[in-house]
C-alpha cells in the first residue's frame, strides 16, 4: 500500500482511488508534501463520503466547496485557490474521462501520451506530471514503453528525488533532504549570478 500521507487512512483512500491520487499530486505544491496527500482523506471526511467523486465536486457550489478547504485545519497553504483547481480537476475528470480518473493512464499505450495527459491537466505543469508520471510507474504498476524516459530523471532507479520515492518515513526523509539541498542550491546559484549582484549593489 501507498505510504505517502504517512497516515494509514489516508494512505488507503489514496491507494484505492485514483482521483484522490491526483488531487493529492496536485496539492503537492508550497505544501508539505504528506499534509498535501493526506488532504484528500480529510476532504472525503468533510464530504462524509468513502471515495472522491469527481461529477459531485464539479457540481459542488464553489463557495462551499472552498469553505471545505478552509477547515481547520486548512487542507492546503492557499485553500481557496486550491479548492478552484481541485474543482476545475475534477470537471476535466469529468469532460474527458467520463469521471474515471484511472482511465487516464489505463491502457495509455506509451510514455509519451502518458506524459501528455498528465500535462493537460489543470494545475499540472511539466516538472508535476514528469513526477507523476513517476509514481504512476514506481508505484502504480504504470509502466507503457518509454514510461521512464517521459519522466525525465524522477524516473531514475533508486532515486529519492519526489514523491515518487517515498515508500516509507525514511525515504520521505531522504526525498525532502534532497528538496532541501536543491533549493540551496538554486539560491546560492541566483546569489552569485552578475546581474542580482550588480542590481544589490545599486
Amino acid at each position: 500500500m501507498l505510504q505517502i500521507a504517512q497516515d494509514p487512512d489516508a494512505d488507503a483512500l489514496l491507494d484505492r482511488d485514483p482521483f484522490a491520487l491526483l488531487v493529492g499530486m496536485l496539492l503537492d505544491q508550497q505544501f508539505p508534501m504528506e499534509r498535501a496527500f493526506a488532504a484528500p482523506g480529510l476532504l472525503a471526511g468533510r464530504l462524509g463520503v468513502d471515495l472522491l467523486d469527481p461529477a459531485a465536486i464539479a457540481a459542488h457550489d464553489p463557495a462551499d466547496f472552498a469553505a471545505l478547504f478552509t477547515g481547520p485545519p486548512a487542507l492546503h497553504r492557499y485553500p481557496g485557490a486550491m479548492a478552484q483547481r481541485v474543482q476545475a480537476l475534477a470537471a476535466l475528470v469529468v469532460e474527458r474521462y467520463d469521471g474515471d480518473a484511472g482511465a487516464l493512464w489505463r491502457d495509455v499505450p506509451d510514455g509519451a501520451t502518458l506524459l501528455r495527459r498528465v500535462t493537460a491537466l489543470p494545475g499540472f505543469g511539466a516538472q508535476k506530471a514528469q513526477i507523476f508520471v513517476a509514481l504512476l510507474g514506481k508505484q502504480r504498476g504504470v509502466t507503457p514503453s518509454g514510461w521512464r524516459d517521459a519522466a525525465g530523471a524522477y524516473g531514475d532507479e533508486g532515486s529519492y528525488r519526489s514523491v515518487a520515492d517515498v515508500v516509507d518515513a525514511a525515504s520521505l526523509a531522504r526525498v525532502r533532504e534532497f528538496k532541501q539541498a536543491a533549493k540551496a542550491e538554486k539560491k546560492a546559484a541566483g546569489e552569485r549570478a552578475p546581474g542580482r549582484n550588480a542590481a544589490a549593489r545599486r
